[in-house]
């Protein structure tokens, strides 16, 4: 590991001044540590946003909703009364992130920036198209975790949990740099590989995420978050989904479906929306509305398994937010 300089950034200012192309930004570091150790990035400077105590908090109101600062940990978001009665998918999703200890220390801000864990991205002895190289390796090579949706020139998948669940419950992401500050639906600020393929979000490398807001859930919410991983701890997403149903009575008034790590961003389902909005919820209904889910698939040498399977997830979500026996 290349020595660097480390620096507190008590305020947003400070962190962009700090800031630029051989600077990083460093919260909880679960993520850059590793990205350090591996020898994927050599900065010249770490910017320790931690000591900026004005984006660490967490907030609740009827009439505003919730918000996040960046540096909220997951632990806190996981633990929150106000986020367990008001948004339990969300809890639900956190709690199946990583282990308690990572939980205590990665940051929500960290968690929806974090890069790709594509094993051929992952080896440093390995030019990869996402850092900048001719070819992506998984094309050819072992892709049974890649992207069967919205792959382009590099099939990575995006690792966050976090990401679906705040895109199904209409989050919004506010970050801030030399222009100034932004805010956006969230799954606008992340970017396909057609758009830009060495990164994964909007930030450029003197912005900072700042807040993450989302509003009151309407009457009859119901939300679910179901996830698939090889091993039952520490294991990152092979397949993952967020439902969330505004439901009268039996039938859906209003729908929001998103895939995780099935694409290189999280990824929205309108199709599966339109099919569950207006509608009584049934088997057979979710059933069409899973198919509608992964309409355009298009599976790799080693990873078709993963269109049944998210099927499956996606129509036990439906059924399971709507109350529905299968």
């Amino acid at each position: 590991m290349r020595n660097f300089e480390f620096v507190n950034a008590p305020t947003t200012e400070r962190a962009i001044e700090l800031l630029g192309p051989q600077a990083k930004l460093i919260a909880g570091g679960t993520d850059l540590l590793d990205e350090l150790k591996e020898g994927l990035i050599a900065p010249e400077r770490l910017v320790n946003l931690k000591a900026n105590r004005a984006l660490k908090y967490l907030r609740f109101s009827p009439s505003e909703g919730l918000r996040l600062g960046a540096l909220t940990t997951l632990s806190e978001l996981e633990t929150d009364r106000t986020v367990r009665e008001h948004y339990p998918m969300l809890a639900a999703a956190v709690r199946v992130i990583a282990s308690p200890q990572i939980r205590n220390m990665a940051t929500v801000g960290g968690n929806l920036c974090q890069r790709p864990r594509c094993w051929y991205y992952r080896n440093d002895a390995l030019h990869c198209t996402r850092k900048g190289g001719p070819i992506c390796y998984a094309v050819s090579g072992e892709n049974q975790y890649h992207a069967i949706l919205g792959g382009h020139l590099c099939f990575i998948v995006h690792p966050s949990d976090l990401a679906p669940a705040l895109m199904a419950y209409d989050a919004r992401i506010s970050y801030a740099g030399p222009g100034g500050r932004k805010t956006l639906p969230l799954g606008e600020f992340f970017v396909g590989p057609a758009v830009n393929i060495t990164r994964e979000n909007l930030l450029q490398p003197n912005e900072v995420v700042e807040e993450i807001s989302l509003p009151t859930p309407a009457a009859g919410t119901r939300g679910v978050y179901l996830k698939v991983r090889d091993r039952n701890t520490w294991d990152f997403a092979t397949l993952s989904v967020a439902a969330v149903l505004e439901m009268d009575g039996a039938t859906c008034r209003r729908a929001r479906i998103v895939l995780g790590a099935v694409a290189p961003v999280p990824w929205p389902a309108p199709d599966a929306d339109k099919v569950l909005t207006g509608a009584r919820i049934t088997p057979e209904v979710a059933r069409r509305a899973a198919d509608a889910a992964l309409r355009g698939a298009r599976p790799m040498s080693h990873n078709a398994h993963k269109v049944p399977l998210a099927k499956n997830l996606v129509r036990r979500a439906i059924l399971k937010a709507a109350g529905v026996s299968p």
